[in-house]
């Protein structure tokens, strides 16, 4: 493997612990708006957190062309530079073309990969561990698994992470998104003392998740309360229960209202109310109800975010 864009981030104890900010793609008729993009990463990072998700579902990556992509990963890079790490979703349902977005990814300057369980194919446990080997062999970044059944369809199970935290050395960590509350604790069972990572794919399960083993979350609360989320994540990791449990208790219903609709379509629209950036998407994604819109300025306002 070429050392080609090789970067500082090559052993587990590297990876972050605390809030990854599953940051928006913002647009501007038709095209990335890379200005308020760029404000947005910045606020991100003066805020604490410690690692900003590139081009991830709340990003809106299935829809961003390839050079966009390769210019938000440096422009995170540029803006992060040793304060928070990048992470680029790279998944797709097709292995080759998953690798492939993962090879550039890293090329650009990504720190790890994070890569979404092959949606729609509906491989079996057999198919998705070659699936993540295959590419794992393929790249030098370490690969955080993404595991969202609600969206894909496919459930990976907590012996086949394990298998793969066990197996394949650049495996990771696992962005865990299933509803099932189990999942989690059986994944942190099976991969005890492995030195592998897991990271709350939920906002509203990020509290409950820490206290049980997490080391983080990948949040897309973050992007509109980045501070208020690495207080609350700092205060579960460093045994602080009581303060964490008042600022999840604080900021519960905001979590839940950001997914009133499909993400990102309530996050972007709350950044909107925010003057942050347009209230823009990309087909086949449409901007959210006017009764989705009002229920997050109702939130917004009693929060005094706006």
């Amino acid at each position: 493997m070429s050392d080609s864009g090789m970067s500082d981030i090559s052993s587990m104890s590297d990876l972050f612990m605390g809030v990854g900010t599953a940051v928006v793609t913002p647009f501007k008729n038709g095209e990335v708006d890379y200005e308020s993009y760029r404000k947005l990463v910045k606020w991100q990072v003066d805020s604490g957190v410690k690692a900003i998700v590139v081009a991830g579902t709340t990003g809106e990556g299935a829809t961003l062309r390839l050079e966009e992509r390769e210019r938000l990963i440096s422009m995170s890079k540029e803006i992060c530079e040793c304060k928070a790490q990048v992470v680029v979703g790279t998944g797709t349902n097709d292995t080759q073309k998953a690798l492939e977005l993962s090879l550039n990814a890293q090329k650009s300057g990504a720190d790890a990969l994070l890569i979404v369980t092959p949606y729609y194919n509906k491989p079996t446990q057999d198919g998705l561990y070659e699936h993540y080997k295959y590419i794992a062999e393929r790249v030098d970044r370490p690969i955080i698994i993404y595991n969202v059944p609600s969206r894909t369809g496919i459930n990976i199970a907590p012996e086949t992470v394990a298998k793969l935290a066990e197996s394949v050395q650049n495996i990771r960590a696992i962005k865990e998104a299933n509803a099932d509350v189990n999942q989690a604790d059986e994944i942190y069972r099976l991969t005890r003392g492995m030195n592998f990572y897991i990271y709350s794919g939920n906002d509203d399960r990020a509290f409950h998740m820490i206290c049980a083993g997490a080391r983080g979350v990948i949040s897309v609360a973050s992007n509109v309360i980045p501070t208020q989320m690495v207080q609350l994540v700092d205060a579960a990791l460093s045994s602080n229960i009581s303060r964490a449990l008042d600022i999840h208790m604080r900021y519960l219903e905001l979590m839940k209202a950001l997914f009133i609709e499909t993400n990102p379509l309530p996050v972007k629209a709350a950044l909107y109310l925010m003057n942050m950036i347009e209230n823009e998407f990309r087909l086949p994604l449409t901007p959210p109800k006017a009764s989705t819109i009002e229920k997050l300025r109702a939130v917004l306002i009693s929060l005094g975010l706006i």
